[in-house]
């Protein structure tokens, strides 16, 4: 693959350039790029672009190209264009009454040469916000664009800190979103409890993810739920799996609980028939932890 580069724009679109020009560019470097209407500035992120990101971007195949590194006076103009920016939001904020939907006003970006100017804004509902775009090309005398962001979307623009204690994952690192499920949450013995296992976005934790294939592969060597042994001269069903600790939970029917090693589990006999009240329960929880089972 030729020398393409990662740089991300400040409205947090990736871009991949090639540096045909063999520019010595490192990570943290802000560099002035072609776009589709003129030019911008971006910061540097890889001096070299993965396979799998390289291939996923759409604008590859574009002849965009590299035009210089940004030194100070470029740098002097980008604080010149955060002033203007700062303008615009505080004239967009107040033409909004005017007009019979609501919106909530998140990022103000300008094009580095001033040939675009986007608004990033959150809404309960679509907004036909046609008149709306139309007096703000009036008053600012370039190309305006609305950009109606999701709850995600919000929060990788303003960062913050998580529960973790670290930066926001969407706004540090992660280049995309990827879906997170309640069967995610099941799969992984999470509390039920959707306020500790949301993020800001009151959407589930993105982190859920990154554990997935984990949980997913350790619980080929678990039993189902409702799975029934003999455990101590009675019969025991499995209403639990701790794949951290490797230990499988039983229960009987008089609510008895034991907490069994999963090596010790399997060498326990084995009960054909499972509890009557339990067969239903186990129905509804079978797809929720045999997931990747085969």
């Amino acid at each position: 693959m030729e020398n393409y580069i990662e740089v991300e724009f400040r409205s947090g679109r990736t871009g991949y350039y090639l540096n045909d020009e063999n520019f010595e560019l490192s990570p943290d470097m802000y560099v002035i790029v072609e776009v589709d209407r003129g030019y911008d500035i971006a910061l540097v992120v890889h001096s070299s672009a993965w396979d799998e990101d390289f291939h996923f971007a759409n604008d590859v195949n574009k002849a965009y190209k590299i035009i210089k590194i940004a030194g100070e006076e470029e740098l002097r103009q980008l604080e010149v264009v955060e002033d203007k920016e700062i303008v615009a939001a505080e004239k967009f904020s107040s033409l909004l009454p005017k007009y019979p939907f609501e919106m909530k006003l998140i990022e103000t970006i300008y094009q580095f040469d001033g040939n675009k100017l986007t608004f990033f804004f959150t809404a309960d509902t679509r907004i036909d916000f046609r008149e709306f775009v139309r007096e703000l090309a009036m008053i600012f005398k370039t190309r305006i664009e609305l950009h109606q962001s999701t709850g995600r979307d919000e929060a990788k623009r303003i960062n913050g800190i998580g529960v973790c204690g670290y930066p926001y994952c969407c706004s540090s690192f992660l280049k995309r979103f990827n879906q997170v499920t309640i069967k995610m949450v099941k799969e992984q013995n999470l509390s039920g409890n959707l306020s500790k296992i949301s993020g800001p976005c009151s959407r589930l934790l993105c982190c859920l993810n990154f554990e997935e294939d984990f949980y997913a592969e350790r619980a080929k060597e678990f039993p189902e739920l409702g799975d029934c042994v003999e455990f101590n001269k009675e019969r025991f069903f499995v209403y639990k799996n701790d794949y951290q600790g490797r230990v499988v939970h039983l229960t009987n029917s008089d609510q008895v609980m034991e907490a069994v090693p999963l090596d010790e589990y399997k060498k326990l006999p084995r009960v054909k028939d499972r509890p009557e009240q339990n067969k239903n329960r186990d129905r509804s929880s079978k797809g929720n932890y045999r997931s990747g089972r085969k």
